[in-house]
């Protein structure tokens, strides 16, 4: 069976950041759990994970990240209680967010050495075969979703794929950014990939968004522990160390993207699903018009 012809059923998910953006919110909470509306940034990544197929999820956690795991392990009580008061739909979002047994496995990244690293940790758990990888500070939506867009695209290229979009220049500081060999509007292959390089020097301004789908050829890079930008161990250096044998190409995102990493995209990302729900839009349409904010 050839890579393209492997289904897709593996999904890390490397939660073990400390999320300083958003302190003092995260000095106890982890970032991820953060919500939006009424669901955290980690239920999100799962269930588009989810919706494109996988079935095996892999969280790659910290010190002080337990509550992520808890967050999808069942709980009698909650429900139990819940059922006694005739809570029925808060019954259902807890039912919803409970991952089957089995579906969820963790393993622990000691420190902070980089999204390679991360990726690393999960190794034993991936085996090999080609597997997903979500960064769930990034917040997509469309149907199909991101991660559906990307396997879609796999079984057509192969290789290592990454969502991707197109930046201001001003910003290329902030994301790992393609040297590009060939770009057809859709797929952009690349000769290079450099990680958070300074406007003037970028080769580009087509940036990788978080979300991946990788061949398990990328630990015999990640093995090595190359240690680059930032003194981390960066996945966008595994990438290009591996293009000789695997290929990258990029896969434009359709849709609507958030930064969640970021206040501001945290923001916005909460505003457009409240404007997005119907139990929602009205009370923030109409708050908008009583305090006069609108131009």
């Amino acid at each position: 069976m050839t890579s393209t012809e492997q289904k897709i059923t593996k999904a890390v998910f490397p939660v073990a950041g400390l999320g300083t953006r958003f302190l003092p919110a995260t000095k106890a909470i982890p970032k991820e759990m953060i919500p939006i509306i009424d669901k955290p940034l980690i239920q999100y990544a799962v269930e588009e994970a989810l919706e494109a197929g996988i079935t095996e999820l892999i969280f790659v956690t910290s010190k002080g990240k337990v509550a992520i795991t808890n967050h999808f392990d069942y709980m009698p009580e909650l429900e139990e209680a819940l059922s006694l008061k005739g809570k029925t739909k808060e019954l259902e979002a807890v039912r919803n967010c409970t991952l089957p047994a089995g579906q969820m496995m963790s393993t622990r990244q000691s420190k902070a050495l980089g999204l390679g690293h991360a990726i690393w940790c999960a190794k034993e758990f991936v085996g090999n075969e080609p597997f997903a990888v979500l960064l769930p500070d990034d917040l997509f939506f469309n149907t199909p979703n991101c991660l559906k867009q990307l396997v879609d695209r796999y079984f057509e290229v192969g290789g290592n794929i990454a969502a991707v979009t197109d930046v201001e220049r001003k910003d290329t500081n902030r994301y790992g950014i393609l040297k590009i060999k060939k770009d057809d509007g859709t797929l952009v292959s690349a000769s290079d990939l450099i990680e958070k390089p300074a406007p003037e020097s970028a080769p580009s301004n087509v940036a990788i968004l978080g979300r991946y789908i990788l061949s398990p050829e990328i630990f015999s890079a990640l093995d090595k522990k190359v240690v680059g930008s930032g003194g981390e161990i960066q996945l966008t250096d595994a990438l290009t160390a591996t293009m000789d044998k695997t290929p990258f190409t990029g896969v434009r995102f359709i849709g609507e993207h958030f930064d969640c990493g970021s206040m501001e995209g945290w923001l916005k990302a909460n505003i457009y699903m409240g404007l997005e729900l119907p139990e929602t839009r009205d009370l923030i349409t109409s708050y908008i018009e009583e305090k006069g904010f609108r131009k």
